[in-house]
C-alpha cells in the first residue's frame, strides 16, 4: 500500500461527517495521479460485495472488480453509476479486473480508491514491507523491564486446565495475498461460541448451479371440502318488559335545575364550551392531520410513489396568448410530434365583441426538440373545437369549426419539415411551395385549408366531436351500412349542440364537374396556392345525411356533445387484400369519385348504434339508420335509451380499446362505464367528487386504468381492479388551471406519454411510469370478469328495486285501510293500566323505605 500521511482527529472526523460530497481529484493534489477517490453507496457496495468493514476492512482492504460487471452498471444507471466519473478510464483499461481500495483512515479523502493502471494495482497488491528504523551506535535500546511476578496459587489451576494438543492444521491463502506481509492478533475467545471460529459457508455470486432433476414425495389426501349453512333463529321470549322511560317528575326536574351545583358546573364549563365552539368555527378539530398530508406523508412512513413524471411543456406567447386548448391528438406516425386546436375563452369573446380584434384561428404542430416555437400552423376559418387525423392517411386532418363549418387539411408538402425537426434524423430542407407568409424570416410553415363546408348547408352550432368512419365499411345516404371497395377512410361523423349528427363523404360525386372545370373556378377563386386534394368540395360540401334526435317521451330534441360508434373489423375484406385496414400505398384522394349505390353490398353485422352525451349530462343509444314513416319519407328513429347519469355537460365518451362493447363517459362530478347490450343503466358509477371531472381516457396498455382530468388541474387515475370507490392515484397539482384534454401515446414499449393541456393554453407531456403502463398478469381476463360481475350486481339491484317498490304499495294500502279502522279500548285493558300505576306506587314506596330512590341534589 502506498505510504499513509499523518493526519489529526479533527480532521479525520470532519471528513468523515462529510462522506457524501465527492471532491474533485483536480482539487486534491495529496493523492498520485494513478489512483482515483471514490463514493460508494451501500447499494454499489452490496451489488459489487465490496461492503465497508464486512467483505473489506482494514486488514483486507483490497477488492478486485470484474471490468465487465462495471461497463455493465454504467449501462444500467448510466450518470447515476457512481463510477461514472471515471467511465472513460474504465473503458480503455487493458486488462480484466481493477483494484478497489477501500481507505479507512480517509487518507485520500474518501473511503475507497480505485487504481487506474495496471502498474498502480501491482504496486499496491505487491507493496514492500516496513523498513525497519535504524538503530545507531550511540543510541541505547532498552527494553522494559518485567515486573516481579507474585504466585497466588494458580499454578494448580493453570495445569488442570491445559489441553496438550495434537492436531496438525493447515493454513491457506488465497493466490492474491502471496507474497503480502503476514499479520497476526489477538482474538478474545468470548467473541465465539466455545471459543472456537467458525468459517460461515457462503453463496459464491461468479457461479450458478441451475437445478434441472428434483426429487420430491407426494401424498394422496382426501379432497377437503368447507361448507356453510344458515341457521333459524329461534324466537325470543320476553321475561322483563318496560313500556313507559322512568322519568322525574316536573317538580323534581325543576328542583334540580334551580340547584347550585348545576349552576356552579353551567359556570365552570362555559370558557372551555365558548373556546370550542371558536375553535370549530376556525377549522375543523376532527381532521385527520395525517390523512390530510397525503403524498407526504407517505414518503415519511418510507413508502415510494410512482406518479406522473413531467418530460416536456410546450407553450407559445404569439398563437396561444388569452387562448385554451381545445383538442390535443399525437401524430400516429412521427416521433414526438403532438398537434392542438386553440380556441377563443368566452371572457375574451365578451370583451372582442365591443373591440373587434380579429386572431387567426390555428392548429398548432410541437416537436419534442423545440417546445418554445410551434413547427406548423395550419389555418382555419373559424377556431376549431375538434379535429382528428384521417386513420388510412395521416397527412389528412379533418376539423370541426365553431361556425358548424367542416375543414380538412392536406399537410403532404410539409411532412418533410417535420421529420427535419425529430431528434437522430438529418433530411435536407425542401423549399415549401405552399408559404403562405412573405416576410422569409417567419420560418414556420402555414397551410391553408383545402376545402370548407358550404356554410349554410353545415351546422348551426359549434362542432364539439369529429370522427372519421374506420376503412372497413362506409354509409349510404340512408345510413345503411355497405361494404367498402377502396378500403381506405372516407367518411366522417359530426356533431353539434344544434341536435344533428351529420356524415360526411370527401370523395367527389359523380355529377360533379370535370376537372379542368373545376381547376379554372379554383384558379379564379383561390387567392394563395393551396393543395387541390379537395377542391371538388371546397365551399360546396354538403352532409351525405343528417340524424336528429328527438326526445323519448317529451317535445324538442336532445343535444349531442360527444359520441362513439363502434370500429367494426371486416374480416373479409382483410383476407381479399392480404393486408390490414390501413393500405400500403396512400391513397390519391383527389381522384376517388362515389361509387354507385347499387354496386354496393350491404353489411349486416355493422353495429349501427350510438352512444351520445349530452350537454346536460344524458346519455342517449339511439341508431344513425334513417327509416320511413307512413308516407314513406325518411326521418331519424327516436333514442333507444336515454339515462340522466351526469348533472351536466359530459366531456367524453370514449370505447375502451381492449373491448369494444365497453364505453367511459365522463362529466360533472363523476364518470360511468356502460356496457352495450346492458340497457338498464351503467354497471360502474363512480363516487361524486369535490372537483369536476373535465377530461379523460383509457389507458392505451393497461385495460384496467382509466386517466381523469379534473377542474383543479389534478389527474386521477383509477385501477378498477384495485378500487372504485377511490382512485389508486392522485397527481395533484399537474397544472395551475382547469385541463380541457387528455392524449396518451405510446412512443415505445419502454416510454408512454401522456398529453395534458389546460385552459391557459399550455401543453405538458408526461412520462407514464412502467407501474401505470406494464399490465399485471391476466388482467384482461380479470377485468372481463369483473364486468360480468357488475352487470349481474346491476340485474340484482333493478329485481331488487322492484320488489321493493311493490312491498312499499302494500304496505301503504294496508295502513290506509288500518287508519279507517278506529281502535276501541276494552274494559280489560282499562283494568291492566290501574293495576300498572298502583304497581309504581308500590314500588316507589318500598324504594324509598329501603333508601335506594334516588333523591334531588338539593337533598
Amino acid at each position: 500500500m502506498p505510504p499513509k500521511k499523518p493526519k489529526s482527529a479533527a480532521s479525520r472526523a470532519g471528513k468523515k461527517g462529510k462522506a457524501k460530497a465527492t471532491p474533485a481529484p483536480a482539487e486534491d493534489p495529496g493523492h498520485p495521479d494513478d489512483i482515483f477517490p471514490l463514493v460508494l453507496t451501500s447499494a454499489t457496495q452490496e451489488l459489487f460485495g465490496c461492503r465497508a468493514d464486512d467483505d473489506v476492512t482494514e486488514e483486507s482492504p483490497h477488492k478486485l472488480l470484474r471490468k465487465d460487471d462495471i461497463v455493465q452498471d454504467l449501462k444500467m444507471r448510466a450518470a447515476v453509476s457512481d463510477f461514472s466519473p471515471v467511465k472513460q478510464i474504465v473503458l480503455e483499461y487493458p486488462d480484466a479486473e481493477l483494484l478497489l481500495v477501500f481507505d479507512r483512515d480517509f487518507v485520500y479523502g474518501q473511503s475507497f480508491y480505485l487504481a487506474l493502471t495496471p502498474e498502480a494495482k501491482e504496486r499496491i497488491l505487491n507493496s514492500p514491507e516496513p523498513e525497519t528504523p535504524e538503530v545507531f551506535e550511540d543510541e541505547v535500546v532498552k527494553s522494559p523491564e518485567p515486573k516481579p511476578w507474585i504466585s497466588l496459587g494458580s499454578e494448580q489451576e493453570i495445569v488442570e486446565e491445559y489441553v496438550s494438543e495434537k492436531r496438525r492444521y493447515k493454513i491457506l491463502k488465497v493466490n492474491r495475498q502471496f507474497g503480502l506481509p503476514i499479520n497476526f492478533s489477538d482474538r478474545n475467545a468470548a467473541d465465539a461460541k466455545d471459543g472456537n471460529l467458525g468459517w460461515a459457508p457462503y453463496e459464491d455470486s461468479r457461479s450458478s448451479i441451475r437445478l434441472t432433476q428434483r426429487d420430491c414425495g407426494t401424498q394422496a389426501v382426501s379432497t377437503l371440502q368447507s361448507s356453510s349453512t344458515q341457521t333459524r333463529c329461534n324466537s325470543t321470549n320476553a321475561i322483563s318488559t318496560q313500556c313507559t322511560p322512568r322519568e322525574f317528575s316536573c317538580e323534581e326536574k325543576e328542583s334540580i335545575l334551580q340547584s347550585e351545583s348545576v349552576k356552579n358546573m353551567c359556570i365552570s364549563v362555559m370558557p372551555i364550551m365558548l373556546q370550542a365552539l371558536q375553535q370549530e368555527e376556525i377549522m375543523n378539530v376532527f381532521l385527520d392531520d395525517w390523512t390530510a398530508l397525503g403524498s407526504a406523508a407517505e414518503d415519511w412512513s418510507g413508502k415510494v410513489t410512482e406518479g406522473l413524471m413531467l418530460y416536456q411543456s410546450f407553450t407559445d406567447q404569439n398563437y396561444s396568448k388569452d387562448k385554451k386548448i381545445s383538442s390535443v391528438h399525437w401524430h400516429p406516425n412521427l416521433y414526438g410530434v403532438i398537434a392542438v386546436a386553440l380556441t377563443e375563452k368566452k371572457e375574451e369573446r365578451l370583451n372582442e365583441s365591443a373591440t373587434l380584434v380579429l386572431k387567426a384561428s390555428l392548429i398548432l404542430f410541437y416537436n419534442f426538440s423545440d417546445p418554445s416555437n410551434p413547427q406548423l400552423l395550419l389555418e382555419s376559418p373559424a377556431d376549431i373545437c375538434a379535429f382528428e387525423f384521417c386513420p388510412s392517411d395521416p397527412n389528412i386532418i379533418v376539423g370541426g369549426c365553431t361556425n358548424g363549418q367542416v375543414v380538412l387539411w392536406d399537410i403532404s408538402a410539409h411532412v418533410s419539415h417535420l421529420q427535419e425537426t425529430q431528434p437522430g434524423k438529418t433530411i435536407p430542407v425542401v423549399a415549401d411551395p405552399f408559404e403562405l407568409d412573405d416576410d422569409k424570416e417567419n420560418q414556420t410553415p402555414v397551410v391553408r385549408f383545402c376545402a370548407v363546408s358550404a356554410l349554410e348547408s353545415s351546422h348551426k352550432a359549434p362542432i364539439t366531436d369529429v370522427q372519421w368512419l374506420p376503412p372497413t365499411f362506409e354509409v349510404t345516404r340512408t345510413g345503411v351500412p355497405v361494404e367498402n371497395k377502396y378500403n381506405i377512410s372516407t367518411q366522417i361523423v359530426t356533431c353539434s349542440p344544434d341536435c344533428a349528427v351529420m356524415f360526411w363523404d370527401v370523395r367527389a360525386s359523380r355529377v360533379s364537374q370535370s376537372a379542368s372545370d373545376r381547376k379554372q373556378n379554383v384558379d379564379q377563386k383561390a387567392p394563395y396556392s393551396v393543395p387541390d386534394t379537395f377542391q371538388h368540395l371546397d365551399r360546396t360540401w354538403k352532409p351525405l345525411f343528417k340524424v336528429s334526435l328527438p326526445k323519448i317521451d317529451l317535445s324538442g330534441e336532445y343535444a349531442p356533445l360527444k359520441f362513439s360508434l363502434e370500429h367494426y373489423t371486416c374480416t373479409a375484406n382483410k383476407a381479399a387484400t392480404g393486408s390490414d385496414d390501413s393500405p400500403e400505398v396512400i391513397p390519391d384522394y383527389s381522384r376517388l369519385t362515389v361509387p354507385s349505390e347499387e354496386t354496393h353490398s350491404a353489411l349486416e353485422q355493422v353495429n349501427t348504434k350510438l352512444f351520445i352525451g349530452t350537454e346536460v349530462g344524458e346519455i342517449i343509444y339511439t341508431d344513425w339508420k334513417l327509416v320511413k314513416d307512413d308516407s314513406e319519407r325518411l326521418h331519424s328513429a327516436k333514442p333507444l335509451h336515454c339515462f340522466s347519469i351526469h348533472h351536466w355537460q359530459v366531456n367524453t365518451v370514449q370505447r375502451s380499446p381492449f373491448f369494444n362493447d365497453i364505453i367511459l363517459t365522463i362529466g360533472s362530478w363523476n364518470f360511468a362505464i356502460w356496457k352495450e347490450g346492458v340497457m338498464d343503466g351503467p354497471i360502474i358509477l363512480s363516487p361524486n367528487s369535490e372537483q369536476a371531472c373535465t377530461a379523460g381516457c383509457w389507458s392505451p396498455s393497461r385495460p384496467a386504468v382509466v386517466f381523469i382530468g379534473k377542474e383543479d388541474g389534478s389527474v386521477d387515475v383509477w385501477n378498477l381492479l384495485e378500487k372504485n370507490w377511490e382512485p389508486a392515484q392522485v397527481n395533484a397539482h399537474v397544472t395551475n388551471a382547469k385541463i380541457t384534454a387528455i392524449g396518451p401515446w405510446i412512443a415505445s414499449p419502454k416510454q408512454h406519454f401522456l398529453a395534458v393541456t389546460d385552459d391557459l393554453g399550455i401543453l405538458r407531456v408526461f412520462e407514464i411510469p412502467k407501474l401505470l403502463y406494464v399490465p399485471s398478469k391476466n388482467e384482461g381476463s380479470n377485468l372481463r370478469k369483473y364486468f360480468e360481475g357488475e352487470e349481474q350486481r346491476l340485474k340484482d339491484l333493478l329485481r331488487c328495486e322492484e320488489l321493493w317498490a311493490k312491498e312499499k304499495e302494500e304496505a301503504e294500502e294496508l295502513s290506509k285501510r288500518m287508519k279507517s279502522v278506529q281502535p276501541v279500548k276494552s274494559p280489560v285493558e282499562d283494568e291492566d293500566e290501574e293495576e300498572y300505576k298502583s304497581y309504581l306506587v308500590l314500588e316507589e314506596s318500598i324504594l324509598k323505605g329501603l333508601g335506594l330512590w334516588p333523591k334531588t341534589r338539593d337533598a
